[in-house]
């Protein structure tokens, strides 16, 4: 894959969330919600502050999704992005 994001975005690839609670009760596919976190897959070059695979916090309804080389991936603007994940 070759995407470069302009602008002020980011390339972010979501990280699956696990699909059980605390106490080992299993969370069907569709009452689940998507999750708020990714790894960086590609970075403007306005953009300074992150690099690829930095693993973020991004807000539920952030960006655009995109499929690309048939994965899916959010386009998101660098101020949507709370922070990395450490």
């Amino acid at each position: 894959m070759n995407f470069q994001p302009l602008g002020k975005r980011v390339l972010v690839k979501r990280v699956e969330e696990a699909n059980t609670t605390v106490s080992g009760i299993i969370i069907p596919d569709n009452a689940q919600e998507k999750p708020s976190r990714g790894e960086v897959v590609a970075v403007s070059s306005e953009v300074k502050e992150l690099k690829c695979g930095d693993m973020v916090l991004f807000g539920k309804f952030s960006g655009s999704e995109v499929t690309l080389d048939g994965d899916k991936f959010l386009v998101i603007d660098s101020e949507d992005i709370f922070g990395i994940i450490k």
